[in-house]
C-alpha cells in the first residue's frame, strides 16, 4: 500500500467566525521533500489559508479536510498540530518582552518532542545553527522579537524551524519587508534546514518571485478571490512576474 502524501488539503472552505466566506474549495497536496509556492495579490486569502492550516481561532473550516501523514487533522487544535510536526513562520511575528529566545525555544521543543533538553544541550544546538545562519550569539539571550528588526524577526523564525524540526513548514510571507541582503540570508537559512531535513515539506506563501528564485519550488499555485486559479511549475512564477495577477482575474 503506497504511503499517503505528507500534507493534503481537499476542497477546503474557510470563513471568519462571523460566517464571512474567504476560501472556497482549496485543493493542495505537498509530498515529502517538496516545496510548493502559493502566490496571490493582497486580500486573496493567502494568510487566511496559512492560519487555517494551523487552526487559528480567527477562522472556521466550513467544509473539506486537512490531512497530515494520512491523518485527518481538520479538528485538531493548534497545539496538537504543532506537536505533530506542523510549523508556521508568521508574516508578523509577535514580540514577547521578558521571554528570551533561548527559553522560548526550550519550552517549544519540550512541547514539540516531549523531551526536556538541558540549557547546555539546547544552547550548543542553537549556537551551531546560529553560526550557520551568521547570527550574533548574543541574539539567543535577547527577548523574543522585542526590538528586533524585520530581518532579525524573520531569521529568528528560521532558527525556530531548524531547532523544532517540523515535518511540514508553512512560511507566511517570510520575505515580507526584507531587503535583498536580508532575503538572501533568510532564504539561505531555509535551504540549510531543508538540506539537514530533506523530507520536510514546505509551503511558501509570497507576493513576489524573488523568494522563489532561492527556493526553486516544485509547484507554484496562484490564489485569487479565495480560489486556486492556476497551478504549474516554476515557469508560472516567471509568467506572473511578467504579466501580473490581472491575467488570472
Amino acid at each position: 500500500m503506497p504511503e499517503p502524501p505528507l500534507f493534503e488539503v481537499e476542497n477546503l472552505h474557510v470563513a471568519t467566525t462571523d460566517g464571512t466566506p474567504i476560501l472556497s474549495g482549496i485543493d493542495l497536496t505537498v509530498g515529502a521533500g517538496e516545496v510548493h509556492a502559493l502566490m496571490g495579490p493582497n486580500g486573496s486569502g493567502k494568510s487566511t489559508l496559512a492560519s487555517a492550516l494551523l487552526a487559528s481561532p480567527e477562522y472556521v473550516v466550513t467544509g473539506g479536510s486537512i490531512r497530515f501523514r494520512g491523518d485527518d487533522i481538520t479538528d485538531w487544535s493548534a497545539d496538537v498540530r504543532g506537536k505533530a510536526g506542523l510549523f508556521l513562520a508568521f508574516q508578523y511575528p509577535q514580540e514577547f518582552p521578558g521571554v528570551s529566545v533561548m527559553n522560548f525555544l526550550r519550552q517549544a521543543l519540550s512541547a514539540r518532542k516531549g523531551i526536556d533538553l538541558s540549557i547546555l544541550e539546547l544552547r550548543l544546538a542553537v549556537m551551531e545553527w546560529m553560526e550557520r545562519f551568521n547570527m550574533d550569539p548574543a541574539f539567543a539571550d535577547r527577548y523574543l522579537n522585542d526590538g528586533f528588526s524585520g530581518g532579525e524577526k524573520k531569521r529568528n523564525e528560521v532558527l525556530q524551524l531548524a531547532i523544532l524540526e517540523p515535518e511540514m513548514a508553512i512560511l507566511d510571507e517570510t520575505d515580507s519587508g526584507l531587503d535583498i541582503d536580508a532575503l538572501r540570508i533568510v532564504a539561505g537559512g531555509v535551504q540549510e534546514v531543508r538540506a539537514a531535513r530533506p523530507g520536510m515539506g514546505v509551503l511558501a506563501i509570497t507576493h513576489f518571485r524573488r523568494l522563489l528564485d532561492y527556493l526553486s519550488p516544485d509547484n507554484v499555485h496562484i490564489l485569487i478571490g479565495g480560489k486556486l486559479v492556476a497551478s504549474g511549475g516554476f515557469e508560472l512564477a516567471a509568467q506572473l512576474d511578467a504579466e501580473g495577477f490581472e491575467a488570472w482575474r
